[in-house]
This record gives C-alpha cells, structure tokens and sequence, in this order.
C-alpha cells in the first residue's frame, strides 16, 4: 500500500487555504488592524483603551494560553489565528469531503 505523505507546510497549506480559514484570518486581520490604529490613536490621550483585548477574543481559546507570559504573549495572536484557521480549515474540508463522497455514491442530501 501506497502511504500519502505530505510536508508539513503542504498539511498546513491544504488546512489554510480555503473560503473559512481564509474568511475567519481576514476578520483576525481587520481586529488587529483596529486595535492598533485604536492604540496609536489613543497613545497621545493617555487614556487606556481595552481593544486589545479583542485580538486576544477573536483568537480565543489557543491564545488564552499564552496570557500568562506576560508582554511576550502577544505572540499567542498569531499562533492561536493559525491554529484556529487551521481547525476551521479541517471542519470545511471534512464536510466538503463529504458531501461530495455522498452525492457522488447517489445518495442525495435534500
């Protein structure tokens, strides 16, 4: 038997590049977007804003991991946009996946 072996960045590719994960990184994109043109504006005020905290909402629950670390957890933004890009990802592909295998054996969804 012939085993389909994939690199990691074609794994990662397959999971990312679809209408969802590429949806859902946009509306990441456009929050942090938001939160940093809320920070610069607001940086001369001195007023505290809490928008940042929706970059963190937004990539709940992976970057909640990272809260901990302090001003080095920023970094979990990105991770958690990654890793629930690619969880979205691997939910539109199985349902895809199989609702093709399904209508094309004759059975019917309606």
């Amino acid at each position: 038997m012939e085993e389909n072996r994939r690199s990691f960045s074609q794994n990662l590719r397959h999971y990312l590049v679809n209408p969802l994960s590429l949806g859902y990184l946009g509306v990441v994109l456009a929050v942090c977007l938001w939160v940093t043109i809320d920070a610069i504006s607001h940086s001369s005020s001195g007023d505290a804003s809490f928008a940042g905290i929706w970059a963190f909402l937004v990539t709940a629950p992976t970057s909640m991991v990272f809260l901990v670390a302090g001003p080095a957890g920023l970094i979990g933004v990105p991770i958690g946009a990654l890793v629930q890009a690619a969880a979205l990802g691997a939910l539109y592909r199985d349902i895809t996946e199989r609702r093709a295998h399904s209508t094309g054996s004759g059975v019917s969804n309606a």
